[in-house]
């Protein structure tokens, strides 16, 4: 089962009245009379963020948080749906190609920065080579997402192959099902390290950073975002305006477009 595309109608018309046309448009958006939810499958390092724009959202928004690649693949397979907002680029890739998303409708939203955490009363490490590594794991593991599908992993990887690492740190891993499930291993010292998004790292207090990944290491962190029904295109616009831009800031994310 596919996902319904929004028509070219009422998404030409969301972008001539911009911001301003979002009260006019939820009054056009199906099921709006009857007060329905819009669904939203959001990945996890988005949780704080979202929990902040969908109280200030003028209507019901129901929030499916989890691993990008995990929503992708449920969103593909036609879990029913109104907004995908993802963590990584290759993973929307793939939802357009299978013709799921419409390119048209598609946004490169929010950036991030992929850190190294540790327990909060940890001080910095001294340097990010392998043999530092593993002498702070001290025979523990580093919490990291999935590093074939959690963005955070896959970008995690890349940086520790691009610094010659991953052979020596591999077996060492604690691969989690969202970068969440990393940030909060490390959160209860149950990890020594952990490899998370600055946003994760500045939302809990039980840890802290010791090492910044250079950006030149990975792949850009882009978070993508998609109207995948004519019901969520409303929404998709409120994340591109002024407000949802403050409250991304506010936790740390970087808005890679400009407010209506």
């Amino acid at each position: 089962m596919r996902i319904k595309r929004a028509s070219d109608r009422f998404f030409a018309r969301l972008r001539q009245g911009g911001a301003a046309g979002l009260a006019a448009l939820l009054l056009l958006a199906p099921g709006a009379h009857a007060q329905q939810a819009i669904t939203v499958f959001a990945a996890a390092s988005l949780k704080n963020a979202m929990d902040d724009i969908t109280a200030v959202y003028p209507a019901e928004v129901a929030v499916s948080l989890g691993g990008s690649g995990t929503l992708a693949r449920q969103i593909g397979e036609g879990a029913p749906g109104d907004v995908a907002f993802l963590a990584n680029t290759d993973w929307m890739d793939w939802l357009e190609e299978n013709g799921t998303v419409d390119p048209a409708q598609r946004v490169a939203l929010v950036g991030n920065a992929l850190v190294v955490i540790a327990p909060a009363d940890t001080p910095d490490l001294d340097g990010a080579d392998a043999g530092t590594l593993l002498a702070r794991l001290a025979g523990g593991r580093m919490a990291i997402g999935q590093t074939q599908s959690v963005p955070a992993g896959m970008y995690g990887r890349a940086w520790l192959e691009a610094a010659g690492m991953w052979d020596a740190l591999m077996p060492h891993l604690a691969e989690t099902d969202n970068v969440r499930m990393a940030l909060a291993l490390v959160a209860r010292g149950e990890a020594p390290l952990g490899v998370v998004y600055a946003t994760d790292a500045a939302a809990e207090p039980g840890v802290r950073v010791v090492y910044r990944v250079p950006e030149g290491m990975h792949d850009p962190i882009i978070y993508p975002v998609a109207a995948l029904s004519e019901a969520g295109a409303p929404f998709m616009a409120f994340l591109q305006g002024a407000e949802a831009r403050e409250v991304f800031a506010a936790h740390g994310f970087v808005p890679l477009t400009d407010a209506p």
